[in-house]
């Protein structure tokens, strides 16, 4: 059957999950054609700007790491809002109240170990203790969104602080690059304790890596991949349809099967979590976020003398 409307979505998920999930759509919704580009958010958010600047925006709907991301685009009046019915299948605290943008998975940092290491971590704060002096890795918050947001979530708690990522470095932790290094660092052994993205641990695990992940007494940070249709768009319908489907049953089916935790409620976790209601979520302002993140991605780069 031919497509009526055309729609581009751009998302940083990974190329595999984003063939699953277009597929998935375009089954439920034959009418729609979905062409996708897969890139990381801050790629993804350079060629928007350029397009931006050229007055050619290409996307309709954007699918990427973090709502501190869109919460900036909100503020610029580039997005529109779509008040979907799915949002009463979800936390208060997991969308824009106002229909800008919706979480559509819960992606947790936690602390990831080799089997074979000698201590079994439980606390993010173990990870500053003269046990672990060289022997952690973490993902650069000047190259990771994620590690970004974990930073970010971390220093405005009282009980961490700047101060934090001071012992850290006291540590000596290598922090640099993304979550796919530090897995090869504490798979190899290399570096036997990681920050890294629950579903890459658990992934690797299943596969018969050495790897053990851990959910930090104090809690977890996270990402939460969230949608948004942008203001340019011209097939507003069709985008909200994708939106739609995403936060629908179906499409949290797919978000598990996929190995994620899904952002809607009453929704079961992939094999190797622990129960939802079980993993203690820290908070994050993404408003407050946004307005301190040069300020802090600065502040940063200071303590691990650090350009990227």
């Amino acid at each position: 059957m031919a497509h009526a409307q055309t729609i581009t979505l751009y998302t940083s998920q990974p190329n595999s999950d984003a063939q699953a999930t277009v597929d998935a759509f375009m089954a439920a919704n034959p009418s729609i054609k979905v062409e996708w580009v897969r890139d990381g958010t801050t790629q993804l958010m350079t060629r928007l700007e350029a397009e931006l600047a050229a007055k050619a925006v290409k996307a309709d709907v954007l699918l990427i790491a973090d709502t501190v991301t869109l919460e900036s685009l909100k503020q610029r009046d580039l997005l529109q809002p779509h008040l979907s019915n799915e949002r009463a299948h979800y936390s208060a605290d997991l969308f824009d109240e106002d229909g800008y943008y919706y979480s559509t998975k819960l992606i947790t940092t936690g602390i990831a170990h080799h089997s074979a290491a000698p201590q079994r971590p439980s606390s993010w704060k173990d990870l500053t203790t003269p046990a672990y002096k060289d022997l952690v890795a973490a993902p650069s918050p000047l190259y990771s969104g994620a590690a970004m947001l974990h930073l970010q979530t971390l220093v405005n708690l009282p009980e961490f602080g700047w101060g934090y990522y001071e012992a850290l470095k006291a540590n000596n932790a290598q922090v640099q690059g993304g979550n796919g290094g530090v897995l090869k660092a504490v798979a190899t052994g290399t570096k036997p304790y990681g920050v890294l993205a629950d579903y890459l641990a658990i992934r690797e695990k299943a596969k018969g890596a050495p790897v053990e992940f851990v959910f930090p007494s104090e809690g977890v940070s996270v990402v939460t991949e969230p949608v948004a249709i942008l203001k340019s768009s011209q097939q507003p319908a069709a985008a909200a349809k994708l939106v739609d489907f995403l936060l629908s049953a179906q499409g949290q089916e797919l978000v598990l099967k996929q190995g994620y935790i899904p952002a809607r409620n009453g929704s079961a976790v992939p094999a190797g979590f622990p129960a939802r209601e079980s993993i203690h979520i820290l908070p994050l302002n993404a408003a407050k976020a946004l307005a301190e993140t040069d300020a802090d991605k600065a502040r940063f780069g200071k303590i691990f003398d650090a350009a990227k």
